[in-house]
C-alpha cells in the first residue's frame, strides 16, 4: 500500500442504468504488536496512518505489479470482446498523475468496419456522475458557501418535489447520494418521450417519493436536480459549468456534454444494442441531453484518465491546488448504503456524492463507477488512491459486463499477481437483466378465449396526463397507432390483446427488444372515457401503481 499521505494533519482517504461497478471485496484488516499466522508462518499486513487504513501488500512492489499488469492488459481486453461480441474499446491506465497506457481495439461501427483508436469518441453514459460530482466540488472551492448540504431550493426555488419535507430539506449531497426518494428510472421514461430537461424538472413533483435518506433510489434525474442547482448557482447552464469548471482546466479537448456534437464528431463510436445472445447492432442512437450530468457526458479514455488523475491526486492540477480536498473526499466517500448484504460474511456496497465506494480483498480503497445505455453503450472506471492508479474501459456495446471485467482483471493482477475468477463470466451474470425484455405482457400470449376488441373509431382520439402529455390514438391501415411526446415522435402500435385491454411495444432506453405492454381502456356508459398505459403506471422502487400512466380522454 505505501504509507498513506496525510492531508493537513489527517489521514488521506481513501455499483438502473447503471450503478453496478467495480466494487472490490473488503476484509477487515488491523496491525497489532504482533502478526496473524496462518499454517505456522505470519501474515504480514501493512500498517497505515490508522488501522481503518491498514492492507494486505501487494504481491510484490507497486512499480513490478503495475509494469506486469500493463503487459496483459492488451490481452484481457482482445478476449473480453472476442468472448461476448462486444463491436469496439478503448482503454486508458492512470499511474502516479501520468497516463501510463492507452490501447484501442475493434471498430467503432459495425457497418462500415471503421477501427477504434485512442481519439474515438465514445459515450460514457453514468460514469458522467462521478465527473459532475468533482466539477461541484470545484464549484465549492470557488463558492465555499455552497455545500453538499446546502439545499436545493435555496439555489433553484422553482424546484418541488412530491412531498413539501423533501421540497423544504434535499440537499445538493442528497440529490448525488440518490437518497431523495426519486424512484429508480423517475424521470427516464419522459426522456425516451422526448422532453426536455425543464420539463421533467417540473414534472418530478407528480412522482411519488420512496422514503426520503432512508432508501438509496438510483436516480438519474434526482442526480441532475443537485447539478442544474449548482449551476444555477452560477447563472449558467450546466453545460456551461462542466466546460468551464473541468474540461477547460483538465485539457480534456475531446469532452462535451451536448449531444449534438459528440454525432457531428467523425471519429466516434456508434452505440450497438445486443441482438440475443451474442449479436450487437447498431439499431439505436441515445440521446441523454437531459440528463447531461448524470449520463450525458461523451469522453475518450485518454480524457477520463485526465480527470482521474486529479482525484487521485487530492485535487491537484500540475501539482497546484485546483479543488479543495474536502468537498472532494465527501464526494468519494461512503455516504448511503447502496447494495445491502444478504448473509453475515457478505459486505455491504456503498455509495458517495456520484461515486461507488468499496474496497478490494486486500482491503484497499477502490472508487469506481459504471455506465451503460441498453441501447449499446457500456464503461466503467476504477480508482485505487492508494495505490495512485486508475483505469477506465470504453465499449460500445449494451451493457454485459465487459468494461467491469476487464477492469477487475487488471486489478487483481496488479493486486494479486494472478486472476480471482473468470470475470467476463461473473459479470455476464451480473448485467444479464439489464437486457431483459419489460413490460406487463412481456414474453406473454393473449389469454385463451380473448375477447374481441372494440371498434377502432371507439379507441381513436386525444388522451392527455398530466405528468406524461398528450397520447393521441389514430386509425390506419386497419390498424391503431399511437403518438406521445412533445412533438408526438414516440409512436407504436396498439394491437389486440383481450377486449379493452390492447397491447404496444413500450421502446427507448427502458424498453429492451421484445418488451411488450398493456394499454387498458376504460369505458363510462359505453364509451372510451380513457386508458392506462402499465408500462408508465409504476416504477421500480414503488411497486403499486403511481397513477402517473392514466390518460383521460379529451377529444
Amino acid at each position: 500500500m505505501g504509507s498513506a499521505r496525510k492531508r493537513g494533519g489527517g489521514a488521506r482517504r481513501g455499483s438502473p442504468l447503471i450503478a453496478a461497478s467495480v466494487t472490490l471485496l473488503m476484509v477487515g484488516a488491523v496491525a497489532g504488536c504482533s502478526a496473524p499466522t496462518q499454517g505456522g508462518q505470519p501474515v504480514h499486513v501493512q500498517s497505515g496512518a490508522a488501522p481503518s487504513q491498514d492492507v494486505m501488500p501487494l504481491y510484490t512492489d507497486r512499480e513490478t505489479a503495475v509494469a506486469a499488469a500493463l503487459k496483459k492488459l492488451p490481452a484481457h481486453v482482445a478476449d473480453a470482446l472476442k468472448r461476448t461480441g462486444v463491436p469496439g474499446a478503448t482503454v486508458a491506465v492512470v499511474s502516479k498523475g501520468k497516463t501510463v497506457y492507452e490501447g484501442a481495439f475493434g471498430v467503432r461501427d459495425k457497418r462500415t468496419g471503421a477501427p477504434v483508436d485512442v481519439n474515438t469518441l465514445f459515450m460514457i453514459a453514468s460514469m458522467s456522475k462521478p465527473i459532475s460530482a468533482t466539477i461541484v466540488a470545484r464549484a465549492m472551492t470557488e463558492d465555499p458557501s455552497i455545500t453538499w448540504d446546502t439545499p436545493i431550493k435555496d439555489l433553484m426555488p422553482s424546484m418541488t418535489f412530491n412531498d413539501p419535507y423533501v421540497t423544504a430539506n434535499a440537499t445538493i449531497g442528497d440529490a448525488f447520494a440518490h437518497r431523495t426518494g426519486i424512484p429508480t428510472g423517475g424521470g427516464d421514461e419522459l426522456e425516451d418521450l422526448g422532453f426536455d430537461r425543464d420539463y421533467i424538472l417540473a414534472h418530478l413533483n407528480q412522482i411519488p417519493l420512496a422514503p426520503f435518506r432512508t432508501t438509496y433510489q438510483y436516480s438519474n434525474f434526482g442526480l441532475t436536480t443537485g447539478a442544474v442547482a449548482v449551476a444555477a448557482s452560477r447563472h449558467e447552464t450546466w453545460e456551461q459549468t462542466a466546460k468551464e469548471l473541468l474540461f477547460d482546466p483538465l485539457g480534456m479537448t475531446s469532452t462535451t456534454s451536448s449531444h449534438a456534437e459528440f454525432l457531428a464528431t467523425r471519429d466516434r463510436a456508434v452505440q450497438h444494442t445486443r441482438i440475443g445472445a451474442d449479436d450487437f447492432q447498431p439499431l439505436f442512437d441515445r440521446d441523454p441531453d437531459a440528463e447531461a450530468p448524470a449520463g450525458g457526458v461523451a469522453s475518450t479514455a485518454g480524457d477520463v484518465a485526465k480527470w482521474m488523475a486529479v482525484v487521485l491526486a487530492d485535487g491537484k492540477l500540475a501539482g497546484k491546488d485546483f479543488i479543495d480536498p474536502a468537498p472532494l473526499t465527501q464526494a468519494f466517500s461512503a455516504q448511503v448504503v447502496s447494495s445491502r448484504n444478504s448473509a453475515l460474511d457478505q459486505r455491504p456496497g456503498h455509495y458517495g456524492f456520484g461515486s461507488n465506494v468499496g474496497s478490494g480483498a486486500g482491503g484497499r480503497v477502490v472508487l469506481s463507477h459504471s455506465g451503460g445505455f441498453e441501447l449499446g453503450t457500456a464503461t466503467a472506471e476504477a480508482m485505487v488512491p492508494d495505490l495512485d492508479l486508475g483505469i477506465v474501459v470504453l465499449t460500445n456495446g449494451a451493457p454485459i459486463g465487459v468494461p467491469e471485467a476487464v477492469n477487475q482483471e487488471f486489478l487483481d493482477d496488479v493486486l494479486y499477481g494472478a486472476q480471482t475468477r473468470d470475470w467476463v463470466k461473473a459479470y455476464g451474470g451480473v448485467f444479464a437483466h439489464y437486457n431483459a425484455p419489460v413490460g406487463d405482457l412481456a414474453g406473454e400470449k393473449p389469454p385463451a378465449g380473448a375477447k374481441p376488441q372494440g371498434p377502432d373509431a371507439d379507441y381513436v382520439g386525444t388522451y392527455t396526463s398530466p405528468y406524461l402529455g398528450t397520447l393521441t390514438i389514430t386509425s390506419s391501415g386497419g390498424k391503431l397507432h399511437g403518438a406521445m411526446g412533445p412533438a408526438g415522435a414516440y409512436t407504436f402500435e396498439v394491437d389486440p390483446w383481450d377486449g379493452d385491454t390492447l397491447s404496444f411495444a413500450p421502446t427507448g432506453e427502458g424498453a429492451p427488444p421484445g418488451s411488450l405492454s398493456s394499454a387498458a381502456f376504460d369505458r363510462a356508459g359505453g364509451a372510451v372515457r380513457g386508458v392506462t398505459l402499465a408500462y408508465f403506471d409504476k416504477f421500480a422502487q414503488v411497486p403499486q401503481p403511481s397513477g402517473l400512466g392514466v390518460f383521460t380522454k379529451t377529444g
